[in-house]
Parts: structure tokens; C-alpha cells; sequence
């Protein structure tokens, strides 16, 4: 049966608040299912199942899949085409009311390799990718679709427009790409931007573990709000960090950065070093 006739069949209605839309090109669907790699010993979470035409790829060529969807309008047609099926588990809920690691525990025992697969609602892009990256628990592989400008922040060179806290954070936690761009032709209601499909190779081990990651994604954060200014009047004035401008100062100069530099300039290890030197002050 086709996604619009679903649509019908069940009165489906596509909530704006939700960032709902229908994507009419299965293409894609095969597409991102190929740039997650499945293998027979991956378990997938699937955020967003929607009517799951996602879910339909994944479920042959994963060990199991857990299909989420926050939206109980849609759960009678997953339930209906999924139900029955073996290897897929359906939850309804906010994943980010849950941690997923308990989800995994919970609706995948034994699991021994996760990656997540999603076409996220463009509204909560940031907080999922956080929810699952800083989870206690390691994925493997993300592969999500994203609005565009969001790919682009996600992937930017350092010094570059688009470059901030999400290129910082995804380069911390992974091996960033995009991997196919997705006109908004292919949507219904069609949105007013293009998406990009994107993939996270996360690292076992998040880049420099000897940075105090609170510290540093706090200074990271100061910094880049507000972007134009320079590093000695944005790093010299942040108590809620418990950094006087001495001490600020004195981080930077034992990182060896100049702190007349504005924070589009420094890479990642720039402000880890930045971080450790801070941290060895303290001590």
C-alpha cells in the first residue's frame, strides 16, 4: 500500500508542531539503510517511525530494530504492519524522556552493536543527537536526515560561517559527513528547505578524554555566544564557570593561543588545550 493511502486509511494527519512530513522518494529510505552498514549483529533504534516506511528497510538487514514514534496517531499502522514481526519492537514516547540505554536494555537484551537511524523532525534535531551521543552507551553508527543548514553547521571547517558549537561537538563524538542531499520536493507537506542525509562514525572514545568535558564544552559554549568578540572579553568574564580573567588569561597563554583571536579561529584541540590548561591551574 502506498504512503498516501496509509495516510487515508488510517487519518493520518501530519502536526506541524511535530515537524511531520511524508517523504514520497523510497529512495532515500534505501539510501540512508545503506550508509548505516547493517549486519546481522546490529540492533537499530529508530526515532520517528512515522508509517514505517524506514523501518520496512531496516528490519531484513538488522538483528532487530525498535521503532519510536512519539505520536500515537501512527501507532495503529505500525502496529498493524509490524506487530507481528519478530524482530521489531515498538515503543511510543518522547525518546527524550528516555535514556537510551535503558531503552536498549529494555527492547534489545543482548545487544551487542546499536546504531540509531532516524529522519528527525527538524525541531529537535540538536537535543537528539546530544541524547545520543552523550548517552551511556556507545552507537556505533547515526545516520539521520537533517535540514540542510543543520548539515552544513554539522560538517563546517573551522573559520567558516557555519562553524560553532555543532561542528566542535560532532567532530568530538565522531567522524562527520553528508552523505546525499534531499530537495524538499521529495516531502508532503512540503517543507520550505532542503535536508541532507547525514552519517555519524562515532568514536569509542571521545577525542581528547584527559579535557575536562564539562569544562571544555563550557567554554566552547561561552565563547560562541558571542561569536564576534573576542576570546579575552568573552573567556576573561565567565564566573559561571569559575574562570576570573586572570586565570582565563593565563589558559590561554599556556594553550599558546592569543587571546585576541575570535572563537570561529580555534579548532577543537585549540580549546581542549585551553581546557587542560585551566584544569591544571585548578589543581
Amino acid at each position: 500500500m502506498r504512503l498516501q493511502d496509509m495516510c487515508r486509511e488510517y487519518d493520518i494527519r501530519f502536526k506541524k508542531q511535530l515537524g511531520q512530513n511524508l517523504l514520497l522518494d523510497d529512495n532515500i529510505n534505501r539510501i540512508m539503510v545503506d550508509a548505516a552498514a547493517l549486519s546481522e549483529e546490529d540492533d537499530v533504534i529508530e526515532v520517528g517511525a512515522g508509517l514505517g516506511a524506514l523501518t520496512e528497510k531496516l528490519h531484513p538487514l538488522a538483528r532487530r530494530v525498535l521503532a519510536i514514534e512519539i505520536d500515537p496517531s501512527f501507532m495503529p499502522c505500525l502496529e498493524d504492519r509490524f506487530g507481528a514481526v519478530e524482530n521489531i519492537r515498538l515503543f511510543r514516547g518522547d525518546v527524550l524522556n528516555h535514556e537510551p540505554r535503558k531503552l536498549a536494555d529494555e527492547y534489545l537484551p543482548g545487544h551487542t552493536r546499536l546504531k540509531m537511524v532516524s529522519n528527525l523532525p527538524y525541531y529537535i534535531t540538536t537535543p537528539i543527537l546530544f541524547h545520543f551521543w552523550e548517552s551511556s552507551i556507545h552507537f556505533d553508527r547515526m545516520i539521520v536526515m537533517v535540514q540542510a543548514e543543520m548539515a552544513q553547521r554539522l560538517c563546517a571547517e573551522v573559520n567558516s560561517a557555519s562553524y560553532g558549537v555543532l561542528a566542535l561537538a560532532a567532530e568530538y563524538y565522531s567522524e562527520v559527513d553528508i552523505v546525499h542531499h534531499v530537495p524538499k520536493t521529495c516531502f508532503r507537506p512540503m517543507p520550505k528547505v532542503d535536508s541532507c542525509v547525514v552519517r555519524f562514525r562515532n568514536r569509542e572514545t571521545p577525542l581528547y578524554p584527559d579535557a575536562d568535558h564539562n569544562l571544555l564544552f563550557g567554554i566552547i559554549h561561552k565563547a560562541f555566544r558571542q561569536r564576534r568578540k573576542t576570546l579575552r572579553n568573552t573567556l576573561g568574564k565567565a564566573p559561571e564557570l569559575g574562570i576570573d580573567r586572570d586565570a582565563a588569561l593565563d589558559a590561554m597563554s599556556g594553550a599558546g593561543i592569543d587571546p585576541s583571536r575570535r572563537p570561529q579561529t580555534l579548532t577543537l584541540a585549540d580549546f581542549a588545550a585551553v581546557a587542560k590548561a585551566l584544569s591544571k591551574s585548578r589543581a
